[in-house]
């Protein structure tokens, strides 16, 4: 069974910075994504990393230049650099990860259902 687990969540001051990992189990991650979601909000892509043939990485318009997504050095590990975070940035991080190739989905990279598997989420927080 596939798991992915995240990790570096936490409550900071707004202006502050936290780096999210997500390290998962099983074949080698082809598609790999950071969601957010805050209470009574739909899910949100915040950035995903496609690897192989369609590799590139992808951002939401609205958080490129204080997001950075990256890949670990070890197997099926990738990371979210946050910076000059944000109240807004509150929410629920998530990770997910397919082994499919990316060509498999007709969607966007920010579609959920691109993606198979899921970590629990990890919260973060950020004051005013």
């Amino acid at each position: 069974q596939v798991q992915l687990v995240e990790s570096g969540g936490g409550s900071v001051q707004a202006g502050g910075s936290l780096r999210l990992s997500c390290a998962g189990s099983g074949d080698t991650y082809t598609s790999m994504a950071w969601f957010r979601q805050a209470p009574g909000e739909e899910r949100q892509g915040v950035a995903a990393i496609f690897t192989g043939s369609s590799g590139r990485t992808y951002y939401d318009d609205s958080l490129k230049g204080r997001f950075t997504i990256s890949q670990g050095d070890a197997k099926n590990t990738f990371h979210l650099q946050m910076t000059n975070l944000k109240p807004d940035d509150t929410a629920m991080y998530l990770c997910a990860a397919d082994v499919r190739s990316p060509l498999w989905y007709g969607g966007t990279w920010a579609d959920p259902r691109r993606y198979k598997y899921w970590g629990q989420g990890t919260q973060v927080t950020v004051s005013s």
